[in-house]
């Protein structure tokens, strides 16, 4: 059987239905096990509100809602540490936890002892990377063993990985904060991320939002474009696949969309792969490009050039908080205040997302 991925054309009035709609047609019902807590997995790319880097509160809520649809209401909203992002400023500048509050859904984090702890897991699946990387063991948070997993990311590039979706999604719940360890070998850290899923999760679903989708350096410099397309699938490798075709990239030159294809863990071939909905929406080429900033091209210089047999003495030592500093102080004191608020408040007010975004709580 074909992979499925269901993809709409989508507007303000009419996105909580069209998700509702959307998660029915990709299968989220057969995809979940409904005797299973279900995580709901945000994407915080950038804790400041900027479009397309984010997941929007109507993505949000949108999937609650089919979820509940499905006979799910077990859920509970995870949020992940990374030493650029601030998990609480992400949910209040994004605007999700009055969403969560709306519908009765905790929050939990997976940096916080309370919450859960970082156990010891043997995959079963032979790791690529994983076991050098990290050589005296893997390590994931223990709540998110038998428990559904529903990813929420949105359509956009990455100066790294050329795209990022669902498989991206995983990095920042699965590892800790030491995850910046794999950039050398992010593609095989996402495959091998996505085969321990497989062997955690009692079912993984995911909604990418791409109502703005972002071109250029991202995940967080990004262009925003109005795109008004949502997607959804229970196939983590499809879904990556039919966004990265859209945005005007071959997915199977990606290589961690050819990778995991490579390894059975889901289709990034698009001939095996089944649009449902509106499938003339999936035949759309943006034209999207892969842009870099002074931050992520110095990452690139560090983890994927000759330079990168230092990356243990920068990124490995106390020597990493410098690069921690210069990342934080050039994305948020820099950039966003001189080109990134001036896209947002356009954004607010001449896109109907913006509009739309603008109508939610505070």
């Amino acid at each position: 059987m074909k992979s499925k991925v269901a993809v709409l054309r989508t507007r303000p009035e009419t996105v909580l239905d069209d998700y509702r709609h959307l998660c029915a047609l990709a299968g989220l019902r057969e995809a979940l096990d409904p005797g299973a807590t279900t995580i709901l997995k945000d994407n915080i790319s950038w804790h400041l509100m900027y479009p397309s880097s984010n997941t929007t509160p109507w993505q949000l809520e949108g999937t609650i809602l089919a979820l509940h649809d499905a006979g799910f209401h077990d859920l509970v909203d995870v949020h992940n540490k990374t030493v650029v992002t601030i998990a609480d400023l992400g949910d209040q500048y994004n605007k999700f936890g009055p969403v969560l509050e709306k519908y009765g859904i905790p929050k939990k984090y997976n940096f916080r002892d309370e919450d859960m702890r970082w156990v010891e897991i043997k995959p079963k699946a032979q790791m690529a990377v994983l076991h050098k990387i990290f050589p005296h063991g893997i390590y994931i948070p223990d709540f998110f063993i038998g428990k559904n997993i529903v990813h929420l990311p949105t359509v956009k590039t990455h100066s790294y990985t050329v795209t990022t979706g669902a498989m991206k999604n995983a990095f920042g719940g699965l590892l800790n904060v030491n995850r910046h360890y794999t950039h050398t070998w992010i593609h095989d850290t996402l495959v091998d991320l996505l085969a321990i899923q497989r062997e955690i999760h009692t079912g993984i679903f995911a909604t990418m939002d791409g109502t703005t989708a972002g071109s250029g350096p991202g995940p967080r410099t990004l262009i925003p474009h109005q795109k008004d397309v949502i997607l959804a699938s229970a196939d983590q490798v499809a879904i990556d696949a039919v966004a990265a075709q859209m945005m005007g990239f071959d997915p199977m030159k990606i290589e961690y969309i050819a990778h995991a294809t490579e390894r059975g863990l889901g289709q990034g071939n698009p001939r095996e792969i089944e649009i449902v909905g509106m499938p003339e929406v999936a035949e759309e080429r943006w034209n999207f490009k892969v842009g870099v900033n002074l931050g992520t091209g110095t990452g690139r210089l560090l983890w994927h050039s000759p330079l990168k047999v230092f990356q243990k003495l920068f990124f490995h030592t106390p020597l990493v908080n410098i690069f921690i500093f210069a990342s934080e102080y050039y994305h948020d004191h820099f950039w966003y205040p001189l080109y990134g608020k001036p896209v947002v408040e356009r954004w607010k007010r001449e896109s109907p997302w913006g509009q739309l975004f603008e109508q939610y709580p505070g």
